[in-house]
């Protein structure tokens, strides 16, 4: 598919035509069965720990969205994928250099050409995100929407890093939870009954 064909797929939403520039949700999840996993979210709070090592030494290394860095020690510097909803400014693409994008929004219009393109690029699919919506009540951040598809890989282990469900706010804005659509509160609980039942699922 050129740019143009893919210009007039978002357009028009044609889901079948983007869903081919996609690996298979198969290929993804294989890709991440059984490695040690670490999911940075963006909670001011992780600028006041120091997880930056341990995140970095994790087999495989997701950040989310613009995924600030305010210092290795906090964040470490590895970006093996990134889970994003959001257009990247080529200064982050650049800082960020993710081995692989999954573009996790079903807002397609936001889509660019660039992501698209990507080595690696995926795709979630639609009623992927329409289930934990329902699951949710409300619709599912990225951060959530990550968790469950990478448990879904059946890796080693999962760790979270900078999840505070908004507790802090993010280091990507000043809204608070309120200016949110997402509900913080469901997805602190859909987290914790998880990771209550699985091991492998913790909360640094």
């Amino acid at each position: 598919m050129n740019r143009l064909r893919f210009l007039l797929a978002r357009t028009l939403r044609d889901e079948a035509a983007l869903a081919a520039l996609s690996v298979p949700q198969a290929e993804l999840l294989a890709a991440a069965a059984g490695r040690d996993i670490a999911l940075v979210g963006n909670a001011r709070s992780l600028s006041t720990q120091h997880h930056g090592a341990a995140i970095d030494t994790s087999g495989l290394v997701v950040r989310i969205n613009r995924a600030p860095m305010p210092a290795p020690e906090s964040h470490g510097s590895r970006t093996d994928w990134l889970a994003l909803a959001v257009r990247l400014p080529d200064a982050d693409r650049q800082r960020l250099h993710p081995g692989r994008i999954l573009w996790m929004s079903p807002k397609r219009k936001r889509l660019d050409w660039g992501t698209a393109r990507s080595n690696g690029f995926y795709l979630h699919p639609l009623a992927d995100y329409r289930a934990l919506a329902a699951e949710l009540g409300a619709p599912p951040s990225t951060g959530i929407m990550a968790i469950e598809l990478l448990l879904r890989a059946q890796p080693a282990r999962l760790t979270l890093y900078g999840f505070d469900f908004f507790a802090s706010k993010s280091l990507s804005g000043s809204r608070n939870a309120a200016q949110v659509p997402h509900d913080f509160a469901a997805e602190a609980e859909w987290v914790r009954a998880r990771a209550a039942a699985d091991p492998r699922l913790r909360i640094a």
